[in-house]
């Protein structure tokens, strides 16, 4: 995890003033991280972008204590397990990986609403879209299981075209990141279930 120290630290040391006043976090990879207009995209509320580039939800995980030190959201919306994929873990570890996180936010929020937005159909990894789409019914299956305070944001089929590929449109150049179109897709799903 030694290869995430200089994002976490920014993110450290960036920690931001109005801590106790924020409304959502959001949290996660570098779908999260690159979102540069989140706080345009809900105005009036106030949120948080704490996403750090290429993370794993296992370093989500790892770091989430330190990250979170000082900060007192309303609600918190999550975005990770992509690159675990991508590193070659199965989604077993995934999902356990997200029993892990939930403990942990329980333990740090108690139970503020939280979000987790399911694995994106990126062009770049649809070779592994079975591993993507069971990773998913993974975790919705655990939050519709546990009935408490986790809500499964699924953005996977709205990112399909009518072939039942990923829509080039929502993509940047390299096909795993989210294009303009792709986060006001977000903006829209996400706005929806969260506020």
């Amino acid at each position: 995890m030694y290869w995430y120290e200089n994002d976490v630290k920014q993110l450290e040391n960036n920690r931001q003033d109005n801590a106790y006043d924020l409304e959502v976090i959001f949290y996660g990879s570098s779908s999260i991280r690159l979102w540069n207009d989140l706080q345009l995209n809900f105005p009036g509320k106030k949120v948080a972008n704490l996403g750090f580039g290429g993370s794993t939800l296992a370093a989500c995980v790892w770091f989430f204590e330190r990250i979170m030190t000082d900060y007192h959201p309303k609600a918190l919306v999550v975005y990770a397990g992509d690159n675990d994929l991508g590193d070659g873990r199965n989604p077993e570890e995934i999902f356990i990986f997200f029993q892990q996180l939930m403990v942990k936010t329980e333990m740090r929020f108690g139970s503020i609403p939280c979000y987790f937005i399911s694995l994106k159909p990126s062009l770049s990894r649809w070779h592994m879209a079975d591993k993507f789409m069971y990773t998913n019914n993974l975790i919705e299956g655990e939050i519709i299981k546990k009935q408490n305070n986790w809500k499964f944001i699924n953005v996977f089929k709205q990112m399909l075209d009518k072939s039942g590929q990923p829509n080039a449109e929502y993509y940047s150049q390299d096909g795993l990141h989210l294009s303009v179109q792709g986060y006001r897709l977000w903006k829209e799903i996400i706005g929806n279930a969260v506020f």
